[in-house]
């Protein structure tokens, strides 16, 4: 069930334009954040949906041209060599993602954090490093968010 808290205002929701732009951008920040652990070549489409998601945030791409970008995302994530890149190319998808539906900036925090276990990181560090990037706007909605039923699990089997 979707989180009726994270559907836009143009679409009926109570979801403000700056808090959607500043969910792609916390989502954007979790992401770069852990892309470091891709590995030595990091994937072109990853860079891309990074570069059209801020692009989308600054009203010069189109949500379709993000979504695209997004799934090009998760092409790499399925091509990946380990399972930390795949996480970190998810993240990046779910980030770009945070355009079309503002709740994937949920999914990009999870795969960041996921990335990080998986490189042998302390998630709980990724976790408070997350927590610490969000604007007070958007803080409560994210926490919330992350503590509700759909996500709790989630984010509890990787801490």
């Amino acid at each position: 069930m979707r989180d009726k808290r994270f559907v836009a205002e143009h679409r009926g929701g109570p979801l403000k334009k700056e808090q959607h732009h500043q969910l792609i951008r916390w989502a954007c920040d979790c992401a770069k954040h852990v892309l470091c652990l891709y590995g030595d070549s990091i994937d072109g489409r990853l860079t891309d949906a990074l570069s059209v998601a801020e692009e989308w945030r600054q009203g010069n791409a189109s949500t379709g041209d993000a979504r695209k970008a997004a799934l090009k995302a998760h092409e790499a994530a399925r091509e990946a060599s380990s399972p930390t890149a795949a996480a970190v190319a998810r993240s990046v998808a779910h980030a770009a993602a945070t355009a079309h539906m503002a709740d994937h900036s949920i999914g990009a925090a999870l795969y960041a954090l996921k990335a990080a276990k998986s490189a042998g990181k302390p998630a709980e560090e990724e976790m408070r490093w997350q927590d610490s990037q969000l604007p007070p706007e958007i803080k409560e909605l994210v926490l919330t968010a992350r503590n509700a039923e759909k996500f709790r699990d989630a984010f509890q089997r990787i801490l």
